[in-house]
């Protein structure tokens, strides 16, 4: 068995006599390595901590380690060269020279910015949940984070605690989600007492007959948050920001970018999901979105709360939230406790399983992402791109489509890191994110993360940023993309490695 690569002191990838790679790693309670999956995906691995289900009392089932006795405690030494040989590019048998970068770890104590917790009233009923941090920086740039879909603000708690002590820093909840959620029932109640309770739940909102006066045309959709955004940004910031988005975040950052350019100094897209929404948009296409009876408005039809009433006991279930949370992050020595209390919290709400449903059904977005991401583009709109490597949702490839079509906006690939990069490796996203706007805030003259001068902003250039987090040090390997790459140069370096192995082969 061949050592091919270890990132950190609990994990390695392996290489066995027919080839097959296989990431094993080590508990921190048990010396004895388990091979925990093979490739490098985090959908193929299927180790997450159980002492993590535990306090949540998940049966610790929901995820198995296969032992291997032959594989021995050597194979986790710290002695071997810790760079990375990536799998698509290749097994040359030779070790890359990647220069090493030391970057700040995350503060801790009473070094980090303290966080408040706020709500603003956009409208009736309509109480927005935010965290803020760093109020203090008052000369400094504004930036305002948004989450992806079923999480909110304390998804950036991580980027709170450190981006706060230079710059001020907002969090938002978008309505429906997180503590967004309404503070009393959308609709009437229901004559017959409300028949529609849902398993663990002694009382549930949005099932009645008839909507509430404040609630006639509430949906939960992109457009909505797009109106909250804007209006967020000019009641409570009252300057133009800095937009950074995850996921949804992502789409929403750009949408909103596209529609109020006035109000955004720039886009940092984190992962961003590139589409959202099913139905038609009634805007775009009047007479097909006249075909679906029903578009996310309160109160719910019956044929939908029952199927809620199926969809909702399975995706609220603290089980397949753990599931999730398994598959989206690579590194799963990542603690996610507080991510799955708070998402396990937030689906305790009496108006949460309505929402879901107006969120699922809500229509599309006026603008589909290409199209933003147009507007973004002849508005002169900076944007950045982020993207961890090993998502198995937003794979590489859909954040080249991004830099395909905006050649000039800087891309940085980050491996290892899944859906999340932020709450993954917040060093990192951090380290980069302060580059970046520095160097918009300076008009140029100080050059982007990674790179030596501005000559290297049409090339490629791969770095392994170094920090410390309560051990042995981390590694993490981070590409840039500059305006010369391409979706077609991508596309080379994944095919080139995959052709060298099949000629490589025998012949039976």
């Amino acid at each position: 068995m061949e050592i091919i690569s270890c990132h950190t002191a609990l994990s390695c990838c392996v290489v066995d006599s027919k080839g097959t790679k296989l990431l094993v790693a080590r508990d921190k309670e048990s010396p004895t390595p388990f091979v925990v999956g093979s490739g490098f995906t985090s959908s193929r691995y299927s180790h997450l901590h159980t002492s993590r289900l535990r306090k949540q009392r998940v049966p610790a089932a929901v995820c198995f380690a296969k032992r291997y006795e032959d594989v021995t405690t050597s194979v986790l030494s710290e002695t071997y060269d810790p760079y990375v040989l990536d799998g698509l590019n290749g097994l040359s048998g030779t070790r890359e020279t990647i220069p090493k970068v030391s970057i700040p770890s995350l503060p801790d104590g009473d070094n980090v910015a303290t966080i408040n917790s706020c709500f603003w009233e956009w409208k009736p009923n309509f109480n927005v949940h935010y965290e803020t941090s760093g109020p203090e920086n008052v000369n400094s740039p504004p930036v305002l984070l948004l989450p992806g879909f079923g999480v909110g603000s304390f998804h950036y708690k991580k980027q709170l605690n450190d981006l706060g002590r230079d710059y001020r820093v907002w969090a938002l909840d978008f309505l429906g989600q997180g503590m967004s959620l309404p503070n009393e029932d959308p609709t009437l109640s229901s004559k017959d007492g409300n028949q529609y309770v849902l398993p663990g739940q002694n009382d549930v909102w949005g099932f009645g007959d008839e909507s509430e006066a404040w609630a006639e045309e509430l949906v939960y959709s992109a457009d909505l948050w797009r109106d909250q955004v804007h209006k967020f940004i000019e009641e409570v910031i009252k300057e133009p920001v800095y937009l950074v988005g995850n996921s949804l975040g992502g789409y929403m950052a750009l949408y909103i970018a596209a529609c109020n350019p006035q109000l955004v100094k720039g886009v940092t897209l984190l992962n961003a999901t590139p589409v959202w929404g099913f139905l038609p948009n009634p805007l775009r296409s009047p007479r097909l979105s006249r075909l679906f009876p029903w578009a996310g408005t309160f109160p719910l039809p019956s044929g939908v709360r029952k199927l809620v009433q199926v969809l909702w006991h399975k995706i609220s279930d603290p089980t397949s939230i753990a599931r999730i949370l398994e598959q989206v992050y690579t590194d799963h020595s990542t603690d996610v406790d507080d991510v799955f209390t708070r998402i396990v919290e937030t689906t305790q709400h009496p108006a949460a399983a309505a929402s879901f449903a107006s969120i699922m059904f809500a229509p599309q977005a006026q603008l589909s992402f290409k199209e933003a991401l147009s507007r973004c583009q002849m508005n002169n709109t900076p944007i950045c791109l982020a993207y961890g490597k090993e998502d198995p949702w937003v794979m590489p490839i859909c954040g080249m489509q991004v830099k395909n079509q905006v050649p000039d906006a800087p891309y940085y690939e980050i491996s290892p890191a899944g859906h999340c990069p932020h709450d993954e490796v917040p060093e990192v996203v951090n380290f980069l994110l302060r580059g970046w706007i520095r160097s918009l805030e300076s008009g140029g003259s100080v050059v982007l993360p990674l790179l030596n001068d501005s000559q290297s902003l049409g090339y490629e250039v791969t770095k392994d940023l170094e920090f410390s987090r309560g051990g042995p040090n981390k590694l993490v390997r981070v590409q840039f993309h500059g305006f010369n790459y391409s979706l077609r140069s991508w596309l080379n370096s994944q095919l080139k490695p995959l052709f060298r192995r099949l000629l490589a082969q025998p012949l039976a």
